[in-house]
């Protein structure tokens, strides 16, 4: 790939609300294609300290539907069009990849940087996503740091959601937001 279209598409890059995502999603050789770029990060030791979890079809429902009650048992107080939020959270995508992260304590690498090649494979995965023509968002709101989403979504010991990651087609162009002046954000270290 020449280096102006490679940071020309991560100059385009933009995410695209899960509400405003639809069918079609990708098929299974695409998911795949996606998944094969997505791997493709920063691992110090070689650890792969991730993994995928597919959420597609009725199971988005079902989630949604345990998240409607678990909301209620965290705050039975929590309004009605809170609890209906997270009812629908998973139904507007016709797909989200769960990035779990899997960190191993005491490692000589240490957990933050087990998470944040997690967190290079969410980012990794929307780049591919939209690589291939389609829309995506990464989520993660209170369901991603919740022990009962945790043990629902039959994560283990020593696994956590980096992210949710919501694919499908844009029904809309995503809008641009303003970015960051990287000027302003540099600076010279000096000993």
């Amino acid at each position: 790939m020449h280096t102006v279209s490679a940071l020309r598409t991560l100059d385009l890059r933009r995410s695209v609300p899960s509400m405003q995502l639809g069918e079609p999603g990708p098929d299974e050789a695409t998911v795949l294609r996606m998944l094969a770029s997505a791997v493709r990060v920063p691992d110090h030791g070689k650890l792969v300290p991730f993994r995928f979890l597919r959420i597609a079809g009725d199971a988005r429902h079902a989630l949604g539907e345990f998240l409607a009650g678990r909301a209620l048992q965290r705050d039975p107080q929590a309004p009605p069009q809170a609890v209906e939020k997270d009812r629908r959270r998973f139904s507007h995508a016709p797909l989200v990849i769960a990035v779990v992260a899997r960190l191993q304590a005491g490692h000589k690498v240490p957990e933050q940087e087990q998470l944040l090649t997690a967190g290079c494979v969410c980012f990794a995965l929307l780049q591919a996503a939209q690589g291939l023509g389609f829309g995506a968002q990464w989520l993660t709101a209170w369901m991603a740091y919740d022990p009962e989403v945790a043990r629902v979504l039959g994560l283990g010991e020593g696994e956590r959601i980096a992210g949710f990651i919501h694919i499908g087609t844009p029904s809309q162009e995503a809008p641009e937001r303003e970015r960051p002046d990287p000027r302003a954000l540099l600076s010279d270290w000096t000993p």
